[in-house]
């Protein structure tokens, strides 16, 4: 391609993302609406602290093993007196609130508007509708006193590697990341240390931040054990931390 040709490429994808971009206008009202449903989030949030975060498929049906489990743990931590929080739709989601519907502390859905595959499930105590996934995502790591990962795709991997990424960085306090089920997750765990920390990609105590887990009962003790340890109540380092996610 010479050098003219080149130029006139260029300016037409130019040209293409100015005809794209939003007016001042629209710029300004966009930054309005993702404050005002951050702000709304937040205050909302506020009192069902403390709280789990599980994660997992919207594409597990309720005949699978997993969607039992994933019932039976929201319900354990439920009854043990922790609201129960998940992406509000169907499959890993909906199994997490229909445990948590059924126990004694709230069940919560941060459901996003998607063009596809999500919609929100009945077994909700409390339900926030997220246009924007960072907001959605921000208010998962702000509200979680842990997160449960069940088996997932990219959008659980997703908010495994991000929370991951937070408290490596110091960005987010530390608590505890539990993947459940050896089979589903020791072929990534594995691949972390084999590779990741053989290559000095992460650090040794990095592999340490999230551990892999089977049974309800094993999953709630740890998470109590952490905070025997720690305090349920953030410091006010880590409070500041929050503050600067």
């Amino acid at each position: 391609m010479n050098n003219e040709s080149t130029k006139a490429k260029v300016a037409q994808l130019k040209s293409a993302v100015s005809a794209a971009d939003l007016t001042p206008g629209q710029e300004a009202w966009r930054a309005l609406q993702i404050m005002s449903e951050f702000v709304y989030a937040t205050e909302k949030l506020r009192p069902v602290q403390p709280a789990v975060s599980i994660f997992g498929s919207a594409r597990i049906q309720a005949d699978n093993p997993w969607y039992g489990r994933t019932v039976a743990i929201a319900r354990l931590l439920s009854d043990s007196g922790f609201s129960v929080i998940s992406g509000g739709g169907p499959g890993i989601m909906e199994a997490a609130n229909v445990g948590a519907f059924a126990g004694k502390s709230l069940s919560i859905g941060l459901n996003i508007q998607l063009p596809h595959e999500q919609h929100g499930n009945p077994f909700q105590d409390m339900g926030i509708s997220f246009k924007y996934f960072f907001n959605r995502k921000l208010a998962f790591v702000r509200t979680s006193a842990a997160l449960i990962c069940m088996p997932g795709g990219f959008g659980t991997l997703d908010e495994l590697t991000e929370a991951l990424t937070l408290i490596q960085t110091g960005k987010a306090r530390r608590i505890p990341i539990i993947l459940v089920g050896q089979e589903f997750w020791g072929g990534l765990h594995d691949w972390m240390r084999d590779t990741l920390l053989r290559d000095k990609l992460i650090s040794p105590g990095d592999i340490e931040l999230m551990q892999i887990l089977e049974e309800p009962q094993e999953i709630v003790d740890v998470i109590f054990d952490a905070y025997e340890r720690m305090g349920i109540a953030p410091t006010k380092e880590e409070r500041q931390q929050i503050l600067e996610i």
